[in-house]
């Protein structure tokens, strides 16, 4: 076992902003980590097995260079492992990505060097993590997700985006795309299961929260408490294009629950199915997953954090 930090490095995070900043920050990582162990990913996925991997040679201290997708995978680096308690490893974001929404409810800063004075303090706290078990390509899998997962509109989004990486190359750019998926999207029925209720709607959107921000700052689930074991869970009915335009600033006010066709809950357990023969879309911390069925379960204060 080693004190020493392990760096993940995400090259092509923000656009590759990563790859073109690094050239400057890492002589200094190097000097304010006491040269840490650094790793880079080649492709999707490529964090959890680097994560899995530092654990498995000692690694105790682990840090992320990236934006939420690639903080995804090192999170399921570290709860998917079985060789220790995931509580055993500290964890923190370096934050050079698209929508940096993981950091602001920690409030790990960008400046570089307030970010150094942060890991140089060493304060932790712990936070709950979701799992998700959902339906992908006709098989049945799992993801750990630290931030929130979207259903509807906002998975239909993820993966739009995804497959038009382009078109999220600024934040201009990215209003734009969501205009065009908004008008490109269609409701779909669906049931979700929380707790002892049961609703069944065409939903707009669908947010179950650890975390309160996403979407490059919205709130959707404004109620999330990052540690005190519950999902905050946001249900966005049947809104209109135009009520959801004419509302957009719910999203940043965190008044989306004083909307009529929006209801809060905070729960322990959430279960989403499609009500009609198309399923609804999946994603969660801006990665695209798969489609319903979906069931979601919290693992309570299960991950360490490097916090300001």
């Amino acid at each position: 076992m080693t004190n020493k930090w392990c760096l993940i490095v995400n090259p092509m995070a923000g656009h590759g902003a990563v790859k073109r900043k690094w050239p400057k920050i890492e002589p200094l990582l190097r000097t304010a980590l006491d040269d840490p162990h650094i790793l880079f990913t080649k492709y999707r996925g490529h964090a959890i097995e680097l994560t899995q991997q530092a654990i498995r040679a000692g690694y105790r201290n682990i840090i992320g260079v990236g934006g939420d997708g690639t903080s995804n995978e090192i999170v399921n680096g570290i709860l998917q492992q079985k060789a220790l308690p995931s509580t055993d490893i500290s964890y923190t974001l370096l934050p050079i990505g698209t929508g940096n929404d993981w950091i602001r409810t920690h409030q790990i800063p960008k400046k570089l060097e307030d970010w150094l004075k942060m890991i140089k303090a060493g304060k932790t706290k712990f936070q709950d993590v979701g799992l998700v078990k959902y339906q992908s390509e006709g098989k049945i899998l799992e993801r750990y997700f630290a931030n929130v997962a979207g259903l509807a509109y906002d998975a239909y989004l993820v993966r739009y985006a995804g497959e038009n990486p382009g078109m999220v190359s600024s934040k201009v750019f990215y209003l734009m795309l969501l205009l065009k998926c908004l008008f490109r999207y269609k409701l779909r029925k669906a049931l979700v299961v929380f707790d002892d209720q049961t609703d069944e709607n065409y939903y707009y959107s669908i947010n179950i929260g650890v975390c309160s921000y996403s979407g490059g700052g919205m709130q959707t689930v404004p109620h999330a408490v990052e540690d005190d074991g519950l999902f905050a869970l946001s249900l966005f009915g049947p809104l209109t294009k135009l009520g959801v335009i004419l509302n957009t600033y719910r999203f940043y006010n965190k008044s989306v629950g004083e909307h009529p066709l929006v209801d809060c809950y905070q729960v322990k357990k959430v279960k989403v199915e499609a009500a009609e023969a198309i399923p609804t879309l999946l994603e969660a911390d801006g990665e695209f997953l798969g489609e319903t069925p979906a069931e979601f379960s919290l693992i309570e204060k299960s991950l360490k954090v490097v916090v300001p």
